[in-house]
């Protein structure tokens, strides 16, 4: 275990953050900025740009099992397992000083203004309780500080601001996916991403190395550890690595007071707070409030509405891989996006489905992460020499649209405390229950079609479609939802429990609607929008003595 700045375990803290990834940096940095004594506890540890792999040899083998985005495969100290055998799609996350920002593909995206008002215009799901124009300033001040590369212009958004940094090369792919998109006159814009094209405060440049998905050993790639860290810190925040927080603790006045957590020593501790913020994702957040139970709250923390760990939302990937005659240097990063489109992304009721869904341009990456040759063929198509054909022939000649569904809030997908399964402290693992809708099905089934036609605009000689892919679970979301009913929401819009007037959730569990977009953005706009206004509110927030 290691404690950044000292021990400070025995004093109590203005705020305790549990969770170091997206949103409790921004909290960290903006409350540290303000003199608030803060103290994050995390159950991962602080990650040294020297040991990710993707500048050496052995980079994909490493892919597949060190750096692996699903916890269940990494099976890490640091990691808890998920209960999955009850879901259609595997939760992927990483737990260590910048969450799950370290292996992210740093896509940055903001949602659309249909987003926030989902039932006023499609009859589904709710609105939420802000709009996009309440929070615009806050998304352009968290791409600034995070660097965004992009071009501004996108006719598919409001027209903006210009981004901190132009943006990153589309390269081949983008220019081949291009031609087919212009040639269909469909929507397509370069990629934002959340890493800078050129040296950005005290960051390197990306160098489109294409292994951003196994940490970034440029130290280009927004993640909060780098991004937010090192000023709060020496603003006097303290970090505890190796932290598993067990409960939160409440007073008999229903405040809480902070929490309790194992280090890696098998040790029980208490880290007292005034206020406490819960940024433990969309799976990690409900799993804490349904553990932290007492006879003011037996149904678990916050959870009056009975909300706490419903409305789970993971953004199905669905995707279309081409294969082209010509080399497109497909090896070449970012690995997050070069082009994007939007336009299939409004409801149209047409097509028998409400809502849409965001596509982008990704790199096929090099041999072992060839979908285009390997994906649903059969052994003795991908193995021996067949391996050897199939790789001569796609390597450097295929690329991919991505297609990122949105997924519509149903109470039926939840996590819930598993009966059995416990992490390596004994601590009950989630279970994830999550089924896609006929909704959802009908969606993905137009995007793969509208793809294929895309890349058969472009040229491509042959394609691999993928209607699902299983390990696709990165935007965990809507699992502690905010709103102003406190019956039926379990946050305010400012992420103020209803229940604990003390307690907060900054992360993707208080989303109301997913979009289709990526959302760590969004994720970091909220929580900047939430800590600003407790910052500014501070003399009227009540606290825990």
């Amino acid at each position: 275990m290691a404690i950044a700045g000292g021990d400070r375990r025995s004093e109590n803290a203005d705020v305790l953050i549990i969770g170091a990834g997206a949103s409790g940096s921004v909290a960290a940095r903006h409350l540290s900025d303000n003199g608030f004594k803060v103290v994050c506890l995390d159950q991962g540890p602080w990650v040294d740009n020297k040991e990710f792999a993707g500048a050496r040899p052995e980079w994909e083998l490493m892919a597949q099992k060190r750096w692996h985005p699903n916890p269940n495969v990494r099976d890490l100290e640091n990691d808890y397992p998920v209960d999955v055998s009850e879901s259609d799609v595997n939760p992927l996350m990483y737990n260590a000083v910048g969450g799950s920002t370290i292996l992210w593909a740093a896509h940055w995206q903001r949602f659309m203004p249909s987003d926030f008002r989902v039932k006023t215009l499609d009859g589904v799901a709710d609105d939420w309780p802000f709009t996009y124009e309440e929070l615009e300033p806050f998304y352009e001040q968290a791409e600034e500080e995070m660097g965004v590369s992009g071009l501004a212009g996108d006719p598919a958004f409001p027209p903006g601001k210009p981004l901190p940094t132009p943006p990153l090369p589309i390269g081949r792919i983008g220019m081949k996916a291009a031609e087919g998109m212009n040639k269909l006159g469909w929507h397509w814009w370069p990629g934002p991403n959340a890493m800078p094209s050129k040296p950005y405060r005290g960051r390197n440049a990306c160098v489109r190395r294409g292994t951003c998905l196994t940490g970034c050993p440029e130290g280009a790639k927004a993640s909060m550890d780098l991004i937010y860290w090192p000023t709060s810190i020496k603003n006097g925040a303290k970090m505890i690595t190796g932290a598993r927080v067990k409960e939160i603790l409440v007073n008999d006045k229903g405040l809480a007071t902070g929490a309790v957590y194992i280090d890696r020593a098998g040790r029980e501790r208490t880290q007292k707070a005034g206020i406490v913020i819960v940024c433990a994702n969309g799976i990690g957040t409900p799993r804490l409030l349904l553990l932290s139970t007492s006879k003011r709250f037996p149904n678990g923390l916050a959870n009056s509405s009975g909300l706490v760990g419903k409305r789970l939302m993971m953004h199905p990937y669905a995707a279309v891989a081409g294969v082209f005659d010509e080399p497109l240097e497909s090896w070449l990063g970012p690995a997050g996006q070069t082009i994007q489109s939007m336009q299939f992304y409004e409801t149209d009721k047409s097509r028998g489905f409400v809502r849409g869904a965001k596509w982008q341009v990704m790199p096929s990456g090099g041999p072992l992460g060839l979908r285009a040759a390997y994906g649903g063929r059969a052994l003795e198509e991908a193995w021996g020499v067949n391996l050897h054909r199939n790789t001569k022939r796609v390597f450097g000649h295929a690329f991919e649209w991505g297609i990122i569904a949105e997924d519509l809030p149903e109470e039926s997908n939840r996590v819930v405390l598993d009966p059995t399964l416990t992490d390596s402290d004994g601590i009950p693992a989630p279970k994830l229950i999550y089924k896609n809708s006929e909704n959802t099905r009908k969606l993905i089934d137009f995007h793969l079609a509208r793809a294929q036609e895309a890349m058969k605009a472009a040229g491509a000689v042959s394609m691999t479609t993928t209607p699902l892919m299983r390990d696709c679970g990165w935007h965990l979301m809507g699992t502690a939802r905010m709103g102003e009913d406190a019956g039926t929401s379990v946050v305010d819009p400012y992420g103020k429990a209803h229940d604990v007037p003390n307690l907060f959730v900054y992360d993707g569990s208080n989303f109301v609607t997913s979009s289709g977009f990526n959302p760590t953005g969004t994720i970091c706009a909220i929580a900047l929008r939430c800590v600003k206004h407790l910052i500014a509110n501070r003399r009227d927030q009540e606290i825990a003595a």
